[in-house]
């Protein structure tokens, strides 16, 4: 559907019992009026085009929209008021939505932010669930298909949905749907499901609504298919409370993105804070857009139930809703996969109470034994690289092509190449560090201090310079995977700064009761040097 300057319509021009008042948009198959009948609401009239009125395949598919429509009872999609795909003039009148587009309003007001971008995806989420719960997919959601009544979205458009209890209709090579909003699982050939619905509305519609752009870019149709298939998707400027969960509605992978339920149940931990709907203006005069598709595009229709079995996909998240009686357990997120929030000032002064408190226990550890500590940060550091190293090609891998049965296979045969992969990158950072921590040794012996305090300083600058150093992102990664869950729960971050500090302390307390231990060395670097007779006092 391709929207277009309103037009006045001829005075007296009706379709049944409607009087045609303005055009509104217009597709393939037909063009969208705002009509009234006499005394009545006015509505958004669907009518075929002339030319392609005697095609039953266009009536049947009118009809099917219909049918559609009329199982779904949602304030936030366009319920159908009236209808007679089969008269001398088809039409279908839905609820007149007084906006834009999702793609006009962003194009003219720019894009949605903060709370507001919250309340349209929850929306949004909402519509998906209430069209989801009787047995339908949308199958087409994109920018175009959604009218912004104020700031909340309504849903449009069902030519390409698949009912329930519909025959259903095949067409061998024909694509139904657009690029760049279509999930990969429907470009590789298999049947859509709830899942499906779930990656357009993160992909086809969050993430636009949140940046001004595809997620999927632009160019070619075959070029964006393909980026869609690998996952390999732009959310640079979507609002970080989002960001996360929408890359998890983007998987690849079906069964890996969250279901609508677990969608709906984030939105309700957010609070009640979000912003309430614009009353309606029913005097708005709205560039309104339903797209419909062309007379020649086939619509296929699911299975009677729409669950995990329905899929030919293997797994148990192929799809994430029942219309069964007793509905699906909703899955919580695993720790991977939570949705990013905006940290407190008392969580990120918690994770640096624990930065220090380690920083602590490395000055102890270098003051009790120097050279061990050294060897064992140096392992540390080589150990964390390699890991982080596989952690990310695997991550990558299951991006491009889902999740395998042989993944952790992979990454064990894999384990020898990131083992040598990271050496020089350890390297880099054990040779860098070392060399603040020599130039904190020197300031220590020109201030004069003493041999346990000089050697605390410099196993604390040797730390810090291993946390922060050239490189070690790869090393704070696995570490803050850990920390990070435990600074966010304040119990558990209290024992676990308790024995940070009992262990430094312990090891500040060994190495003042025996002094420095210089194994594998008999005694301290330069123990023998002494200074020339003419430069002693």
């Amino acid at each position: 559907m391709t929207t277009s300057r309103p037009e006045q319509a001829p005075p007296g021009l009706r379709v049944g019992d409607y009087e045609l008042l303005t055009r509104l948009g217009e597709g393939g198959m037909g063009v969208v009026h705002l009509a009234c009948k006499p005394g009545g609401q006015r509505v958004a009239l669907k009518v075929l085009r002339p030319h392609i009125v005697g095609d039953d395949e266009a009536r049947r598919r009118l009809a099917r929209e219909v049918s559609s429509l009329t199982r779904v009872k949602s304030r936030r999609v366009a319920e159908i008021l009236d209808a007679d795909p089969w008269g001398d003039i088809p039409y279908v009148a839905t609820r007149y939505v007084p906006g834009l587009s999702l793609h006009d309003h962003i194009h003219e007001e720019g894009s949605i932010s903060g709370q507001d971008l919250i309340w349209f995806a929850s929306c949004l989420a909402e519509a998906l669930a209430a069209v989801h719960e009787v047995g339908v997919l949308h199958r087409d959601i994109k920018p175009s298909n959604i009218l912004m009544e104020g700031r909340t979205p309504i849903l449009i458009d069902f030519g390409l949905a698949r009912v329930a209890d519909d025959p259903k209709l095949t067409h061998t090579g024909w694509l139904l749907g657009t690029p760049g909003y279509l999930a990969p699982e429907i470009l590789f050939g298999k049947d859509a499901t709830a899942a499906s619905d779930v990656h357009s509305w993160g992909g086809g519609t969050v993430a636009f609504a949140g940046t001004g752009r595809a997620p999927f870019g632009r160019g070619p149709s075959m070029a964006i298919m393909d980026r869609v298939r690998r996952g390999e998707h732009d959310l640079s400027g979507l609002d970080p409370v989002l960001r996360r969960v929408v890359e998890d509605t983007l998987e690849p992978e079906p069964r890996n993105r969250p279901s609508l339920d677990e969608l709906r149940d984030w939105f309700a931990t957010l609070g009640p804070d979000r912003p309430k709907a614009l009353p309606d203006d029913p005097f708005t005069i709205p560039l309104a857009v339903a797209a419909m598709a062309t007379a020649t595009d086939p619509t296929e229709v699911a299975p009677r139930i729409l669950g995990p079995e329905s899929s030919r996909d293997s797994g148990p998240r192929e799809s994430s809703f029942d219309t069964s009686p007793q509905r699906q357990a909703t899955r919580v997120l695993p720790d991977g996969t939570t949705p990013v929030t905006e940290v407190g000032a008392f969580e990120k002064v918690r994770r640096g109470v624990l930065v220090a408190t380690g920083l602590g226990v490395v000055g102890g550890a270098v003051a009790l034994a120097p050279y061990l500590a050294l060897l064992v940060l140096s392992l540390m550091i080589w150990i964390l690289r390699s890991g982080s190293m596989a952690a990310s090609s695997a991550g990558l891998r299951r991006q491009t092509r889902g999740t395998k049965w042989y993944d952790g296979v992979q990454v064990l045969f894999a384990a020898p190449w990131h083992a040598v992969a990271s050496i020089p990158g350890a390297l880099l950072l054990v040779t860098w560090s070392t060399g603040l921590a020599l130039a904190a040794a020197l300031l220590c012996f020109a201030a004069g201090t003493s041999m346990l305090t000089s050697l605390g300083i410099v196993g604390v600058v040797l730390g810090a310079a291993m946390w922060w150093g050239p490189g070690s992102r790869r090393v704070r990664s696995p570490v803050e995977r850990l920390s990070h869950p435990i600074s966010a729960r304040p119990l558990v971050w209290f024992f676990a700064a308790i024995l940070t500090c009992a262990a430094a302390t312990g090891l500040a307390a060994a190495a003042t009761a025996q002094g420095p231990d210089w194994t594998p060395a008999n005694d301290r670097p330069f123990a023998d040097f002494s200074l020339p007779a003419y430069l002693q006092p």
